[in-house]
């Protein structure tokens, strides 16, 4: 079976509040381990009023706590945001607490708009082009780099499995430079993604991390009784994702029957756009479309991705997700 990360943007509900999504995460993290999810993963962003997972590494501790098994991690941490230093130490609390189960995916965006290199009192851009030394210097932190004039404690030798996330070629570059694994954000940026993984795969370096490249390639994945009823539940993704491409993110909207139906042509192109990377239906049209997505981009994992208004309906969606492709094997590299 292909191993599956179900990413969680911790969807604040339209009449819901932060504490609600936070207990519904442990749930449906916990649902996810029942289920045979490989990892479970946060991603961080900030000032967005419909999602919670701003302060990432205490969502883990969190969730930690509910599950027993499934890797935790972040999916990720935007680097630029925060030191080096920090993290490791966030991390390496998290490895402590939740020993052999903590990922450490690392992006180079800010996470949110401009406005949050002035509430972080730092200089992004500036940030961004230190992004690969910042990386090399959290690896040494986690290695237990004895040149290190100053150890993190914890996270001194600290077992954490660190990625290199993105959307671009510069992430497969720096992901292969380094003999990181990559994991690609195709759920909301599917544009580069045949070139990037082709990149990285050509590029790899062996590190003593790992001996051959390893993808992940996300998708956004929503499963029901049928299609129909699947198409209904993600019309709040996609109101959300439109409410964000016109600058007007909120709390994620009830469902919506017929909603794509009444967007405008280049809204409608739009989510048509995306959804070249997804996986939305009954288990059997799932299934069908797993199995395309795999054979596309030779993925050895997947991620699925999803926000439902209903908890209960994200975590059935999850289950019948799971179900629909357990017996999916990896297919290698297209030729």
């Amino acid at each position: 079976m292909i191993p599956v990360t179900l990413l969680d943007l911790i969807p604040i509900r339209e009449g819901g509040t932060p504490a609600e999504a936070y207990l519904e995460a442990a749930r449906l993290a916990h649902a996810a381990e029942e289920a045979g999810y490989h990892r479970y993963w946060v991603a961080e962003h900030h000032g967005m009023e419909g999602i919670g997972g701003a302060a990432t590494s205490v969502v883990l501790a969190h969730v930690g706590h509910a599950t027993s098994s499934i890797r935790i991690g972040a999916g990720g941490i935007m680097l630029p945001n925060h030191n080096p230093f920090v993290i490791a130490e966030q991390f390496g609390t998290l490895e402590a607490l939740f020993p052999g189960r903590i990922d450490l995916g690392l992006g180079r965006a800010p996470g949110a708009d401009g406005r949050i290199a002035q509430a972080l009192r730092k200089d992004l851009m500036r940030a961004a082009e230190s992004f690969p030394d910042d990386v090399v210097e959290l690896m040494a932190r986690f290695s237990g780099d004895p040149r290190l004039p100053l150890a993190t404690t914890p996270g001194h030798g600290a077992n954490v499995e660190m990625w290199i996330l993105g959307s671009s070629l510069f992430g497969a570059q720096l992901a292969a430079h380094l003999g990181l694994p990559y994991a690609f954000a195709s759920h909301f940026a599917p544009t580069h993604l045949d070139d990037a993984l082709r990149v990285y795969r050509e590029r790899f370096q062996p590190s003593d991390r790992l001996d051959r490249p390893h993808v992940a390639a996300a998708m956004t994945v929503i499963a029901a009784d049928s299609d129909e009823e699947a198409n209904y539940l993600a019309s709040s993704l996609e109101q959300q994702f439109v409410s964000l491409r016109h600058g007007t993110p909120g709390k994620l909207q009830p469902p919506v029957r017929g909603y794509r139906e009444s967007l405008s042509p280049h809204d409608a192109a739009t989510l048509r756009f995306i959804r070249t990377a997804s996986a939305i239906g009954s288990p059997a049209s799932i299934r069908e479309s797993v199995r395309a997505f795999m054979e596309r981009t030779g993925a050895d994992e997947l991620v699925f991705a999803g926000s439902i208004h209903d908890p209960e309906a994200r975590i059935r969606s999850a289950r019948l997700a799971m179900e629909a492709v357990s017996e999916l094997e990896p297919v290698g590299e297209p030729g």
